[in-house]
């Protein structure tokens, strides 16, 4: 149910009339929810009805600061004016094609993230998850096409997040997450994250990529050094092997460039993006080199939906706002204020081991499980997550104002407060 907002006060009264209140409404979705869904996830007990800017609002009309933009999806924030009205218009115009045909703002939305990334070549994807199995496949294709043998394999990081398909998942480097799913695809092999030495004993005649995020999520929020990083990308070229960066949850300005590995001049020969690729939308990419690229042909792979129209020009949509807006200039000037308040924080509280991260992709590490500091926050209307047991992660949209870091750091005190009597 979409409750537009001119609704708002006209739904109450209807609702009284049923004869149940808004805690009974919300219940009886969630009752609903977890009757229908299958269980997969753990979902926080509120139904979310609409949003604005840094702001969500619940069904009840309940406000939230939210500190998570959907897991790093909304960059420009809720409800965006001029990104609304660039999907109404496309909506009038044409939502799908299949890609037996071309597509002008297919077109254009490629060039502009091959602008951005420093590729030449992109395959437009529906998620995160189907960018990471086509990064996979082309590496192996380029191993195949280069030596002529099949079995290519790929080195990943222990506590790596690429997704929850099956290739995906083969890379993903949490056991918890793969085992109940074995087997999955062979020839994948674990490094220490930030540890060269460990990358370059993996490395054989057969090892055809090597996969990373420049700063991992799900992880724990740990940024790589400029050490590891540059001395992967030269592992790499003197064994002529692929570098994938996964840029899924890092990219698209989230660290203060417009993809992570720019901070560290460093070039991968492919890249994966989603997340605020499309600020809302389901839409994903993997771009390549050239030379990478060129080991596709016809028929190698493909996707139904990925890269129609309408999700391709919420993707131009995007670029053009980020840099209308300053998106980017915005990011490091708030990331850096998020970091001294985090930062000031972890000096207050013993209970905080440490604080990391870049631009408005930061954590901070706990010695207590999070799960009850963020129910408290969640009472107290702010958003935040989690990156596993310990760690809340905080990914707010890149319009985030000093105003906004302030109201939060607020809140979270007072909830760090009474976690730590």
């Amino acid at each position: 149910m979409k409750t537009k907002l001119s609704n708002i006060k006209k739904l109450k009264p209807a609702v009284k009339q049923r004869g149940w209140g808004y805690m009974d409404k919300m219940k009886q979705y969630i009752d609903d929810a977890d009757k229908i869904f299958m269980h997969t996830y753990k979902r926080y007990p509120v139904v979310l009805d609409y949003g604005k800017g840094m702001y969500l609002y619940d069904i009840n009309g309940k406000k939230y600061l939210d500190f998570s933009s959907g897991i790093g999806v909304f960059a420009l924030g809720y409800n965006d004016e001029e990104y609304n009205s660039a999907l109404k218009e496309q909506v009038d115009l044409l939502l799908h094609t299949s890609n037996y045909f071309y597509s002008a703002p297919a077109i254009e939305a490629a060039k502009k993230l091959a602008k951005a990334s420093g590729m030449d070549r992109v395959f437009f994807t529906n998620s995160g998850t189907e960018a990471v199995e086509g990064a996979v496949k082309l590496a192996r294709k380029y191993f195949y096409k280069k030596t002529g043998k099949t079995g290519g394999e790929i080195i990943s990081m222990v506590h790596a997040f690429h997704g929850r398909s099956m290739g995906a998942l083969s890379v993903t480097g949490t056991k918890k997450y793969r085992e109940p799913f074995e087997p999955l695809i062979g020839g994948v092999k674990f490094a220490e994250f930030n540890n060269l030495e460990s990358v370059e004993v993996l490395i054989n005649d057969n090892t055809c990529a090597v996969i990373l995020e420049p700063v991992q999520g799900e992880g724990g929020i740990y940024p790589a050094t400029e050490e590891f990083i540059r001395g992967v990308r030269k592992l790499c070229e003197d064994k002529g092997i692929l570098l994938i960066f996964d840029e899924i949850q890092c990219g698209m300005g989230r660290t203060g460039s417009m993809f992570s590995h720019q901070l560290y001049d460093v070039k991968p020969d492919i890249i994966t993006c989603a997340k605020a690729l499309g600020c809302g939308v389901p839409v994903g990419a993997f771009a390549a080199t050239e030379e990478a690229a060129s080991a596709f042909e016809p028929g190698d792979h493909g996707t139904t939906y990925g890269g129609n129209p309408f999700a391709a020009a919420a993707v131009c949509k995007v670029f053009e706002l980020f840099e209308k807006r300053n998106i980017l200039e915005n990011v490091k000037v708030s990331g850096q204020y998020l970091h001294e308040k985090l930062g000031n924080l972890k000096s207050r509280y013993s209970i905080i081991k440490d604080h990391r991260g870049m631009g408005l992709m930061q954590g901070l590490e706990f010695s207590i499980p999070v799960n009850g500091i963020i129910a408290h926050a969640l009472d107290m209307g702010l958003i935040l997550i989690s990156a596993g047991t310990n760690v809340i992660r905080f990914l707010p949209p890149l319009i985030v104002g000093k105003d906004h870091i302030d109201e939060m750091v607020a809140i979270l005190t007072e909830c760090i407060d009474k976690a730590a009597e």
